[in-house]
């Protein structure tokens, strides 16, 4: 077992030194709140992410050798995708995964959300599938990694004072999402993942320069490279809409 550290995530925006730790004392209390919301509506689509994974199409390894990093869609069975890590892993793999978890999970939720959409165009639609269809495997990867290394899959609250998952959307973005129909909904739909993404990109930047285990830093790199793509691809689309 090793001993836990305080791990700072990128975005986050503020640094947890002993001489500001009652100045910044309500907004980690605040940032607890939000990030405990999110994680109570991320638990189903944790779950509907898990089983989606496990329909995935039968191919063979744990990662895609053919393709861009991170962006094998529907080719990974789930005996590879679910494969442990190797064990040795340090306290920022471990807060990667937990917060990560979460983060893919809203990814697969808002993309379920503008896929039962009418009105929506092809281009946004098929985007959406893609982001779900990539991460929905990650979210099974990093739980079966957690539970390799014998740590919980989500973080305790003590250890998340400090820590937040950047890009994150709130209950009421969320209920935005939801009733937004159309054009409306594709720029909404956009707009915030384009948010969600970055903010992906700040956590999976901090393992890569961080983490130790091997196979959770590749993961990193992997959403670093395939996210950043498809910012891109989502300014792109906004401009036309």
């Amino acid at each position: 077992m090793h001993a836990q550290r305080p791990t700072r995530i990128a975005g986050a925006g503020r640094h947890c030194t002993n001489h500001k730790r009652h100045q910044g004392a309500a907004d980690t209390f605040e940032d607890l709140i939000t990030v405990k919301k999110t994680l109570t509506i991320s638990a189903a689509a944790i779950a509907a992410a898990i089983a989606l994974s496990g329909c995935s199409g039968s191919g063979s390894g744990s990662s895609d050798s053919s393709g861009m990093p991170g962006m094998n869609h529907g080719g990974m069975a789930t005996s590879a995708s679910a494969a442990p890590a190797a064990s040795d892993f340090n306290d920022a793999d471990t807060m990667f995964a937990q917060m990560m978890i979460p983060h893919h999970a809203q990814a697969v939720a808002m993309s379920e959300t503008i896929l039962k959409k009418e009105g929506i165009p092809a281009q946004v639609t098929d985007l959406a599938t893609k982001i779900k269809t990539a991460q929905a495997p990650e979210i099974q990867k990093m739980t079966a990694w957690l539970q390799s290394w014998g740590q919980p899959t989500e973080a305790p609250t003590h250890s998340m004072a400090g820590h937040s998952m950047s890009g994150m959307m709130s209950v009421d973005d969320m209920a935005k999402l939801d009733a937004a129909q159309g054009t409306e909904a594709a720029k909404l739909f956009l707009t915030q993942m384009i948010a969600h993404h970055e903010g992906a990109v700040d956590m999976a930047k901090t393992e890569t320069t961080a983490g130790k285990n091997t196979d959770a830093v590749q993961l990193s790199k992997d959403i670093v490279s395939t996210q950043q793509a498809e910012i891109q691809e989502m300014k792109n689309l906004l401009a036309t809409l």
